[in-house]
């Protein structure tokens, strides 16, 4: 089995929101994965989805392998480095703002394709 991986570092997104996307995508068939982020509406997905064609491009050009055949393994997002920001409050006070980031790294697998087992008829003496 040939494995395949992308990664993506330092999205502007929160990875609780990445994870949301993530986990319908997680184990299925890259055509059907790239599909289903291309009519979802979150911000998340058109990262995923070009991560996804950086993957299919990667098996393709390096391991010479065929799009058709390839399924999501595995999507691990973790959480980047965080902006802190200030933001002014009443009485001079002043607020943290954490702007969270993530890190997204992928991993596609050929399928297993099932071999046909040959069965031959025994011949028989009547």
């Amino acid at each position: 089995m040939t494995k395949v991986t992308a990664q993506l570092n330092n999205v502007r997104i929160s990875p609780r929101k990445v994870r949301l996307v993530a986990d319908r995508v997680r184990g299925v068939d890259v055509k059907k994965a790239i599909g289903m982020l291309t009519y979802d509406l979150r911000k998340t997905a058109d990262p995923l989805q070009k991560l996804l064609k950086s993957a299919v491009a990667n098996a393709q050009n390096n391991h010479k392998l065929n799009s058709d055949e390839l399924v999501v393994k595995d999507i691990t997002v973790k959480e980047g480095p965080t902006l802190k920001r200030w933001m002014p409050r009443a009485y001079g006070r002043a607020s943290q703002i954490l702007k969270r980031t993530s890190r997204i790294s992928v991993v596609l697998e050929q399928k297993e394709i099932p071999e046909v087992k040959k069965t031959t008829k025994k011949a028989t003496n009547k």
